[in-house]
């Protein structure tokens, strides 16, 4: 009830929506309609009130709520279900307890904040609040798990595809699984899965995107291999806007992948901005 009393004050966004009509309207009691607006504004909502003229939406907060993402999207599977937390330690080990009982292929785990975020090889990754894109993309592929590496790579590739379309950015795909722009890190892919001898059970795809990080908290964290998008652009970045985006580009992607189970095509493209192709890599195992 909560989103659909928040809808009905976006569609009026430039008029007060008074209490009367919004509870006849949506068959409610006023002080219930109140109870909710009440909600929306401890969320960061900024609802103006007056007791003549009614409520009107002046603005929403820069958090990654299910309503705030949902009504950018239009796919099909993916981020179909958003499971958001303000603060977590992990969403891929969130993510984890919850393929390991049951859930709905493509469905988001998002925070505001994570306490313990990881990358490869155990390595922590910094996530602070209200910062970055820290997600998690819970899948049900019916592949084997060779393949899971495949996910990776179009992972990266809607990642940085996203980064260059919305912001105009040189995002480049440093293998395997992290994104730069200018040799410094912006993004991290961890991918995670469950799976027996043949087949995958439940696959997890982690990214975490430096979006709104501020230059401080890089250099007095010691990160300085690092940067945020909002430090490159010089300005701060829509992250609701951003991971939409991503979210429609990683789906297309993945839909034609599962079709195919081929990335031929993709790589064409993939190769054009990797970081790392004629260079010298070394592998840390």
């Amino acid at each position: 009830m909560k989103n659909i009393v928040l809808e009905e004050l976006r569609k009026n966004k430039d008029k007060y929506f008074s209490g009367e009509e919004l509870s006849k309207k949506l068959n409610v009691s006023r002080t219930s309609v109140w109870k909710h607006i009440n909600k929306l504004k401890k969320e960061g909502y900024i609802i103006e009130s007056s007791t003549n003229k009614g409520y009107k939406l002046m603005e929403t907060p820069d958090t990654l709520y299910p309503a705030e993402i949902g009504r950018l999207l239009d796919t099909k599977k993916i981020g179909r279900e958003i499971l958001f937390i303000e603060s977590v330690d992990s969403t891929n080990n969130y993510g984890k307890k919850i393929c390991e009982k049951d859930f709905t292929d493509g469905a988001l785990v998002i925070a505001e904040e994570q306490t313990m975020g990881r990358g490869r090889l155990g390595r922590e990754w910094a996530s602070p609040k209200g910062d970055g894109i820290w997600v998690s993309i819970l899948l049900k592929p019916d592949l084997k798990p060779s393949d899971a590496s495949k996910i990776t790579i179009l992972t990266a590739y809607a990642v940085a595809k996203s980064i260059r379309e919305l912001l105009g950015l040189d995002a480049l795909i440093k293998w395997p699984n992290d994104i730069v722009i200018d040799g410094k890190k912006v993004c991290g892919i961890l991918t995670e899965m469950g799976a027996e001898i043949d087949i995958i059970n439940y696959l997890i795809v982690g990214i975490g995107i430096n979006a709104n990080i501020k230059e401080k908290y890089l250099i007095d964290n010691g990160l300085n291999t690092a940067a945020s998008l909002r430090i490159i652009k010089g300005e701060p970045i829509d992250r609701k806007v951003l991971l939409s985006k991503l979210i429609k580009n990683f789906e297309k992607l993945y839909i034609d992948f599962i079709k195919t189970l081929s990335i031929v095509n993709l790589l064409k493209d993939y190769k054009k901005i990797s970081a790392t192709l004629g260079r010298e890599v070394r592998v840390i195992y």
